[in-house]
């Protein structure tokens, strides 16, 4: 029978079930009441998390709180190139002087079309410093056509790139395009350093947006997240979001401007103190240096654990994580399992992960957030049944710009708490366990029908990458039938095909086995470190 918190109340809130009862207080019972009563003690103990107050509400609060502490801390590292705390603020503020003063003022959007460099934070903390919006996109990657939908999405005022990018942007007004590294290069803006306070901060609202994400648009049109202040400075600035970073902790910036987590690396460093590795071509060599790495799974199963001698944490998400990786980082360090879409900011939910699991979690929300696991009708399903995850709480993201069909389809109003709010549809499958953590099933998008049967992809790759042999494996439907791409850690692989298919026949139904394997040395990667699944869709039919 599973237990009450009543029955223990030393399980997840602590010692008091005080705690228990002001969480209850704040739902509506009304819309649990299909729930048996000790379903509903659950769903409340489980997916409801006590408040806490972060220490900033605003992310250019959190940095200047270290201008002001530690100027002379080493604020990131570039090629050989440093920067500090104050020097970055004395940059950052230069260029914001130029921003305000060709019209840029709070609620504005910024192209911020960069690769990774010192000159990116600059264009960041400039940009907010102002209260101004980014919009991050690396122009090496993202294609002209795409760039341009994206500046006209988003409303940009102004572009901020780089020289070597001059011929990528011959659909934007020159007069409000700034090449940063070049124009801080101008004499006229030496000597103009101080503590110029370039907007009021009693005007200051948590609300208000930070960056603009852009999601996809690799087909049709691309979708804006709008991500607040409030919503990263939960899960930056609280633990377990903020990783333990503190002066002196170096952060590796591996990740792709445009991808959330790379937020995490970026604000989550700056904001708590840290020091930003900000890499070059080599990932691994940048990783060896960090005490702190996040990353997604794949690009993380390119890194040699054993020559990063200095890791202290290390956070995964993006995509399902094979144990064998979890175990071998836990291991070595604090390594974190998390999950979560762009709309929840970054991540939602974290499990900090205990050494030689024979399961891995995504563990519980994270402070002043929920997770509902429903079924299509958004009705609770049974604790312990696999249903919809659907997010609420202080992640919640304001919704897509200029898109209201798809805001009505992912965000509904939280009709669980009595407090006004909203709550995403992740699109996950998940359920709880009997500890009250979330096990991930994957994508709705990833449960496909085989023979008639209904199929969980991500079930046959997990089993495919418990084996020590296995560096990745993804598995899809083509036509009718399943395919699993694989990856391998070692060479030796002596009958490992036989042992894969045996070890699937034990473990799921007949129609689960894939018609066919395809070992690749390694599986491609999309921009942002994930599995390129339709690149390995268009290998196989050709």
């Amino acid at each position: 029978m599973k237990k009450s918190i009543l029955d223990d109340s030393s399980n997840y809130l602590g010692d008091s079930s005080e705690a228990f009862f002001s969480l209850k207080d704040q739902v509506n019972v009304f819309a649990i009441n299909n729930l048996s009563s000790e379903d509903q003690d659950l769903f409340i103990q489980y997916g409801i998390t006590p408040k806490l107050s972060p220490p900033y509400k605003n992310i250019i609060h959190a940095f200047e709180s270290w201008v002001t502490k530690t100027p002379n801390s080493v604020a990131a590292v570039h090629e050989g190139n440093s920067i500090t705390y104050k020097q970055l603020d004395d940059e950052a503020t230069i260029l914001a002087l130029i921003l305000k003063q060709k019209g840029i003022k709070a609620g504005d959007s910024i192209g911020l079309y960069v690769n990774r460099s010192i000159e990116m934070l600059i264009g960041i903390i400039a940009t907010l410093k102002l209260r101004a919006i980014y919009v991050p996109q690396d122009p090496r990657i993202t294609p002209t056509p795409m760039l341009e939908e994206i500046s006209e999405l988003s409303s940009a005022k102004i572009i901020l790139s780089l020289a070597t990018y001059k011929d990528k942007f011959p659909f934007f007004n020159t007069e409000n395009t700034i090449f940063i590294d070049e124009e801080l290069q101008k004499s006229i803006y030496k000597n103009l350093y101080g503590n110029i306070k370039l907007i009021n901060h009693v005007n200051d609202n948590e609300n208000q947006t930070c960056f603009i994400l852009f999601t996809s648009g690799t087909t049709g049109t691309p979708n804006g997240v709008q991500v607040t202040h409030k919503n990263l400075c939960n899960i930056l600035y609280n633990e377990p979001g903020n990783l333990g970073i503190t002066t002196g902790t170096k952060v590796a910036q591996i990740l792709n401007i445009s991808f959330d987590m790379a937020a995490w690396e970026i604000l989550g460093c700056l904001g708590n103190g840290g020091t930003l590795l900000i890499r070059g071509k080599d990932i691994e060599e940048t990783a060896q240096k960090a005490h702190v790495i996040i990353a997604t799974p794949t690009i993380l199963t390119t890194i040699d654990v054993n020559k990063c001698k200095n890791v202290k944490a290390v956070a995964v998400a993006g995509e399902p994580c094979p144990v064998i990786l979890a175990n071998t980082w836990a291991k070595k360090c604090d390594f974190y399992n998390c999950c979560g879409p762009t709309e929840t900011t970054i991540v939602n939910t974290m499990k900090k992960c205990i050494p030689n699991s024979a399961e891995l979690t995504i563990g519980k929300p994270t402070p002043n957030n929920t997770v509902y696991v429903l079924n299509e009708d958004k009705k609770p399903s049974k604790i312990g049944e696999v249903g919809i995850m659907w997010a609420g709480g202080h992640c919640v993201t304001k919704g897509y710009i200029n898109n209201k069909t798809l805001n009505e389809k992912r965000y509904a109003d939280d009709i669980f708490l009595k407090t006004k709010g909203k709550m995403f549809n992740t699109g996950d499958l998940g359920k709880w366990t009997e500890n009250g953590e979330l096990l991930h099933y994957g994508r709705i998008d990833d449960q496909v029908k085989i023979k008639g049967f209904r199929v969980e992809l991500d079930a046959i790759s997990k089993i495919i990458e418990s084996f020590d042999e296995v560096k990745r494996a993804v598995t899809l439907k083509h036509k009718n039938y399943l395919v699993s791409f694989i990856s391998l850690s070692k060479k030796e692989t002596e009958n490992l095909l036989d042992k894969i298919k045996k070890s699937i026949e034990e473990q799921l139904p007949y129609y689960y086995m894939p018609s066919d394997f395809k070992f690749l040395e390694e599986l491609p990667k999309t921009s942002r470190g994930k599995i390129d699944k339709r690149k390995l869709r268009d290998l196989y039919t050709k």
